[in-house]
């Protein structure tokens, strides 16, 4: 039986996140434009930002718990990629849609990147105690 790493469901997800910003920023670009009004673009590319901003630090932080194996690294990754999700996501469906009553999930899923980064911040603020740096 293959033994998974717990870092590895961060990792991948970093990845498949990196991938649709890439993919939704090209389609942004080249397909919506002149088709949105310009307050619903500005929408659909901070939610492309987003979402490359968060694959990145997903995969760092994917990396650490790899490596490192810190306390709360994959609860961190977990908050950051859930707070990606479902921000980003209900910003493409506020810009793409007259869907009003996702707006609400706007500010739970950047709690949620809040919390990740603050989980991340506690994690790394642990470690530099413990090891004398």
């Amino acid at each position: 039986m293959v033994q998974r790493s717990p870092s590895r469901f961060l990792l991948v997800t970093a990845a498949l996140l990196g991938a649709c910003g890439v993919a939704l920023g090209a389609f942004g670009a080249h397909a919506l434009r002149g088709h949105l009004t310009p307050a619903a673009l500005a929408t659909f590319d901070t939610a492309t930002r987003y979402l490359a901003y968060h694959a990145l630090a997903l995969l760092g932080v994917g990396i650490l718990a790899e490596v490192k194996g810190w306390c709360g690294l994959r609860l961190a990754g977990t908050l950051l990629a859930a707070g990606t999700g479902i921000f980003t996501g209900s910003l493409y469906i506020l810009s793409l849609t007259e869907v009003r009553w996702v707006a609400w999930l706007t500010p739970l899923g950047g709690l949620a990147l809040i919390a990740g980064w603050l989980v991340l911040a506690r994690a790394l603020f642990r470690q530099a105690g413990t090891t004398g740096k």
